[in-house]
């Protein structure tokens, strides 16, 4: 695992998730709230789960341990797309400072219900990437559920655009 391979794949993760955040602004509210019946119900609350979780993992990187997940006023596309945009924007500033030798690196961290673990931190960047395709995955079949056209977010639109 590389140090480039990682900006590589954390810049795709920012790319495909503000892609989903401008399909979710052409929304209504009760599309961006209807429950699907999944663990996190609708488009915002799953787009809402997605910049939650690459925050808390930014924050892990970074030396601390968060307890708080979602903060209540998150749940408003506004209030979302400004608070995820900077997570992302963060997380690009912190993966430009690694290198070969410290992808390597172990981080000791501590789960919001203060369970210890210590992983690589190429482990723990690939788990972000992962967890944000897999749920911005969701949010796409939710927009086709409501007869919208998600944004192309596979992997090879992004190195195809990136050229």
């Amino acid at each position: 695992m590389t140090a480039e391979l990682l900006r590589l794949h954390v810049n795709y993760t920012g790319w495909a998730s503000r892609r989903l955040l401008e399909a979710a602004a052409a929304l209504t509210p009760e599309e961006l709230t209807r429950d699907f019946g999944t663990a996190t119900k609708s488009v915002l609350g799953t787009l809402v789960h997605i910049m939650a979780a690459d925050r808390i993992w930014l924050r892990r990187v970074q030396g601390e341990s968060p307890t708080v997940i979602v903060n209540p006023d998150e749940y408003d596309l506004a209030v979302l797309k400004s608070k995820w945009v900077v997570v992302l924007d963060e997380w690009s500033k912190w993966v430009s400072g690694l290198d070969d030798d410290t992808v390597r690196s172990i981080v000791r961290y501590k789960t919001t219900e203060g369970r210890e673990y210590a992983q690589p931190i190429w482990q723990i960047v690939l788990h972000v990437v992962n967890h944000g395709t897999h749920h911005r995955g969701q949010v796409s079949g939710f927009l086709r559920a409501l007869s919208r056209t998600p944004p192309p977010l596979d992997l090879s639109f992004f190195y195809r655009e990136k050229k």
